[in-house]
């Protein structure tokens, strides 16, 4: 070893020369995924840190439906230093002059809130909403969509609120999830007695607590948990304020986290690339270290020292960069988040990022250099004879093998979705297995055609070097096809995304949801709607608001895990007839009135592992109610229409407070009218547009797809990066080519030509696998993730055709122009 390290040493003196793009695919690579570790390390800390801020409390007990009574109060009360209630739930918010728009609003008491700030603008005490007429606070976009400003009179649920200030910040407000409407704060005094909590109206109310002296979170919420057991209390507390928000940014992380690494793959092929060019550099060295008596051992240990100090020092490099950029775009990121955060430096995901590097780098370094010890000294003293055997020998294939899968392991571990993790992985080696093999494919196919180009000189000198010995179409096609690819899967989806939802929907969906009807206003709603022209149908249906609890006796989160049917409270209705087709089972008879039972969405039953004569219990307004599994129904939720998990037989619900929903169907000139006629003759009931849903949901999905492009891009950007080597490395040549075609007769525009059209047929074939590629991870996200129909846009597909063209065209002419330039005699005189 200590011959291997002079000789390391020795060669390192030589400089970077023919390692740039060796050392910038790792340095890209790295520091992506470095970047996106620092902000998802950031925004946990953030979690953390503030968690007390964003739950608005040590800890909070929740109820859908209905507020504590006195004696649950009492308890609460009892157990805490301070409590803070509030109320929660949907209304329309309008003006004397007939604007309404739908808002989230949160009735707070005199004690909120008992952590944070409320920033607010002109800037005031919560209490000023008592002060004079009843206040409301506003969310500045409301504010602005119904063009009030402080001292103007605003409606809420009918009644009348006088705009006090904007709201600036919420110290609570990321911890409720995604909302339907801008935020409203009234006070809770204000809108007790009003139709808005009237008995079956969906509100959730929260009370929020300070821990007293010497009471811990897991022994209180031991002691809650008991006292209100089958009470349909929800507990949550500082340790986990925002679990939503938690779980969404630690998924769209890894997924990020998954993008880089197939930036590292890309990256891979550079640095495998890189790696076979300086062993083919360093031939006359190793033959003549041979000849002198050096053991292969020996020589690769020297070489792999090389590889191992460069490595390391791209490593580092990548973490500078990832560092440097994180904390100069500090400001940036800490404004675009919905809570406070402190973006620095952590060991963690750098860590994290180096072993990424650090795997990626072996596992396709070590497969050029372990095919070097096939080759024989004299072998290597011919030039023309150095590509030595196809394969390395089993115990490299066998270490490369076990790296490539520590590498998978490692990935699966920390990204926490293993089966996505094996699947993006899988996918990235199949992708790069599919462009090698069509690759050679094409060299295969250039060589068959080439005779066919005679007579068309730059025609067939372009074919020639495509399918010649040391020809660079596998370089080209690995490098820019799986970039172009991911690019290429992006566009699919969110094109098809986009199609769902600006085309697809509004053929079927509703334009409104009309919630909180009370049965005695059903009958006068629909009469008033069915009068407005154009509504063409109108759904309704009774619905109450519960919780899992219960599967077969034993907890539902223990059965059914974090599923989303148990991760808070559902919709729940009855009903004599099924509404939509049943795939198993029997309805109950009409006027059942024996056990409770419930048909259950088929999907959701089967994701739960249920089968028919199951039970579950379900709170309802503090009363569990367990029912028997008598049938299977065909639930579609992408109609946007009426669809319930689960339907229970009346007589399981009788004496419930409930309301009735409504989804209406009208074009969209007629929504102005039912919106306006609606909230002036039912003020306590909300309409929410279907159409306002929509965008904010396309808002969210476009802000997902706009982090993924941008991290996409960093592959892409790499595979430029190993293109450019490419190119650079084929330089000389290039050089020797254009002498001898300008030797043989060619003009100089000739030789340019049959250069372009080299990349050109390149870069096509590039562009085309990729959109191949693209479109079946498309199909298969939409199909098994997104449960989607997926239809090929050939618009973004295109453009990546145009895109590989171009780039590869670009990179090619940019290093012909130089040997172009060159005397022919000058070249062809010059040792090989």
């Amino acid at each position: 070893m200590r011959l291997a390290f002079r000789i390391a040493a020795r060669e390192l003196r030589g400089g970077l020369r023919g390692f740039r793009v060796f050392l910038l695919c790792l340095i890209l690579g790295v520091a992506a995924i470095a970047a996106v570790g620092l902000v998802r390390e950031a925004i946990r800390s953030g979690l953390a840190d503030q968690g007390a801020v964003l739950l608005g409390g040590d800890a909070q007990y929740e109820f859908t439906y209905r507020r504590a009574t006195e004696a649950e109060r009492g308890w609460i009360t009892d157990h805490a230093a301070a409590v803070s209630e509030v109320v929660d739930f949907r209304s329309m918010a309008g003006t004397p002059a007939g604007d309404y728009a739908l808002t989230q609003v949160k009735a707070v008491d005199a004690a909120y809130p008992l952590v944070g700030e409320l920033q607010l603008d002109p800037p005031m005490p919560v209490s000023a909403l008592d002060e004079g007429a009843p206040g409301v606070f506003l969310d500045p976009a409301l504010a602005d969509r119904l063009e009030v400003k402080p001292g103007d009179p605003v409606l809420i649920g009918g009644q009348e609120f006088v705009m006090k200030a904007r709201i600036s910040r919420e110290p609570d407000t990321s911890g409720g999830g995604f909302t339907m409407g801008p935020r409203s704060i009234v006070s809770l005094r204000a809108i007790e007695a009003t139709p808005m909590l009237a008995p079956g109206s969906l509100y959730e109310s929260e009370y929020r607590v300070l821990l007293p002296p010497g009471e811990t979170l897991p022994g209180l919420q031991a002691a809650a948990r008991q006292q209100f057991e089958g009470a349909g209390m929800r507990w949550s507390d500082s340790r986990r304020a925002a679990p939503g928000a938690e779980r969404f940014t630690n998924r769209l992380a890894s997924f990020l986290v998954l993008v880089g690494l197939a930036g590292l793959a890309v990256g891979g092929v550079g640095i495998s690339s890189t790696t076979s060019a300086w062993i083919e550099r360093k031939a006359g060295t190793i033959a003549t270290l041979r000849a002198l008596g050096a053991t292969a051992g020996t020589i690769r240990s020297a070489f792999l020292i090389q590889l191992a100090v460069l490595g390391l020092g791209g490593i580092a490099a990548g973490i500078a960069l990832a560092s440097l950029g994180v904390l100069l775009a500090a400001g940036p990121i800490t404004r675009l988040m919905p809570i406070p955060i402190e973006v620095g430096l952590a060991w963690r995901p750098l860590a994290e990022a180096a072993v990424y590097g650090a795997l990626t780098a072996a596992v396709f370094a070590l497969w050029p250099l372990s095919r070097m010890e096939t080759l024989r000294a004299a072998t290597l003293y011919r030039a023309s004879d150095r590509r030595g055997r196809r394969l390395p020998r089993w115990p490299a294939l066998a270490l490369i093998g076990g790296l490539a899968a520590a590498l998978v392991g490692f990935a699966a571990l920390l990204s926490g979705m293993p089966g996505l993790t094996v699947a993006v992985l899988g996918g990235v080696a199949g992708a790069l297995l599919v462009l090698a093999l069509a690759a050679l494919g094409l060299r295969w196919l250039a060589g068959r055609v080439r005779p066919l180009a005679r007579g068309r000189p730059a025609l067939h000198a372009a074919l020639a070097a495509i399918s010649g010995p040391r020809s660079e179409v596998v370089a080209v096609v690995l490098s820019l096809g799986l970039g172009l690819s991911v690019l290429a899967a992006i566009g699919q989806i969110e094109s098809n995304l986009r199609n769902a939802i600006s085309g697809d929907l509004p053929k079927q969906a509703p334009a409104f949801f009309i919630i909180d009807i009370q049965p005695d206003q059903l009958q006068p709603l629909l009469a008033q709607v069915e009068a407005v022209p154009g509504v063409s149908r109108i759904d309704t249906a009774p619905m109450l608001r519960g919780v899992v609890t219960q599967i077969n006796g034993r907890p539902a989160r223990e059965v059914g895990g974090d599923h989303w049917v148990l991760r808070g409270d559902r919709g729940v209705t009855f009903a004599d007839a099924p509404r939509e087709r049943l795939t198993e089972g029997e309805w109950w008879p009409r006027d059942y009135s024996g056990p409770p039972q419930v048909s259950m969405g088929a999907k959701e039953a089967a994701e739960l592992g249920l089968k028919l004569g199951d039970q579950i219990t379900v709170n309802i307004l503090g009363r569990d109610i367990t029912a028997t599994i008598s049938s299977f129904r065909e639930v579609n939720f992408s109609t946007a229409g009426i669809g319930f998990v689960l339907t229970l037989n009346p007589a399981a619900l009788a004496g419930a407070p409930y309301t009735e929903i409504a989804t209406v169907y009208a074009p969209p000139e007629a929504e102005a009218t039912i919106l306006r006629e609606t909230a002036r003759a039912f003020p306590n009931v909300t309409a929410i547009r279907v159409s306002d849903a929509i965008a904010r949901l396309t808002e969210a999905l476009t802000g997902i797809a706009r982090a993924v492009a941008v991290a996409a891009s960093v592959t892409l950007l790499t595979g430029l990066v190993v293109l450019i080597g490419t190119a650079a490395s084929g330089e000389a040549a290039r050089a020797r080519e254009a002498a001898l075609l300008r030797t043989l007769g060619a003009t100089r525009g000739m030789v340019l030509w049959s250069f372009a059209l080299r990349s050109l047929l390149m870069g096509a074939a590039a562009g085309a696998i990729a959109v191949a590629l693209g479109a079946l991870s498309a199909w298969a996200a939409l199909r098994f993730v997104m449960e989607m129909g997926y239809s090929f846009a050939p618009a973004p597909a295109l453009a990546v055709v145009c895109g590989g063209v171009a780039v590869t065209v670009l990179a090619g002419a940019a290093f012909a122009l130089r040997p172009l330039a060159l005397r022919p005699a000058r070249v062809l005189r010059a040792p090989e």
